[in-house]
């Protein structure tokens, strides 16, 4: 004779709760590494600058995305 259990209950939600929040906690670490390799903040305080304060740092408008990035190409 056989006997089924139907009241069988797992402990997914558990596991998938945990699962979830390593790779959310690896999704938010990889976007702060992105943005912050994007150099997206740099950029942005420098347009915000006069161009007479470009001018003392030695930069004009143009050069902006040159002189953030210059240790990454070679232009």
């Amino acid at each position: 004779m056989t006997t089924h259990a139907t009241d069988i209950r797992h402990q997914t939600p558990v596991l998938r709760n945990a699962a979830t929040s390593l790779f959310a906690g690896i999704g938010r670490g990889f976007r702060r590494y992105l943005h912050q390799r994007s150099r997206v903040d740099q950029i942005e305080a420098l347009n915000a600058k006069s161009d007479a304060e470009l001018h003392q740092m030695g930069l004009t408008r143009d050069n902006i995305a040159r002189h953030v990035f210059r240790d990454t190409f070679y232009i």
